[in-house]
């Protein structure tokens, strides 16, 4: 299994081709949708404590967790080693799941605020949802490729 990750189309990039090669480059659009969300969510009023909480922390891990593995993987921290490709793998299965669970409940908490709050309270939960249905999808298409990349390693 060694020469096929080795071969390239199956291995980590490292450096700031990161931010080159198809779904590594995902990592930026996750970081600025995902700081969206979380900046939207913590300015935003808090009706709900228990469905914002979760969402809040969705939003606050996978943009910690996505800026550590972008650092690493720009520092070549992997090695080419195949396990990092795994992990990788399974980090954007799990933010892509924990992204959809978050990004229902906030649309939920939105629903269920538009009576009884400001204008403009109702229209960052709107904004806070709608980017979190973009980091989702960003983070089930790079799950999808990054699955791909684990099968083909």
């Amino acid at each position: 299994m060694a020469p096929a990750a080795a071969s390239g189309g199956s291995s980590l990039p490292s450096g700031f081709s990161v931010f080159t090669i198809f779904p590594d480059l995902l990592f930026t659009l996750e970081f600025v949708f995902g700081g969206l969300v979380w900046i939207l969510i913590a300015s935003s009023l808090v009706p709900l404590p228990l469905m914002q909480g979760w969402v809040m922390f969705v939003s606050v891990f996978c943009f910690v967790a996505t800026t550590t593995l972008l650092i690493l993987y720009i520092m070549g921290a992997h090695g080419g080693e195949a396990s990092w490709i795994t992990l990788d793998a399974a980090y954007h299965c799990v933010a892509a799941l924990f992204y959809l669970s978050a990004s229902v409940l906030e649309a939920l908490a939105t629903i269920l605020m538009h009576d009884g709050f400001t204008y403009k309270s109702y229209h960052e939960n709107i904004s806070a949802v709608v980017f979190s249905y973009v980091a989702t999808l960003l983070y089930v298409v790079h799950a999808v490729f990054s699955l791909i990349r684990w099968k083909s390693s």
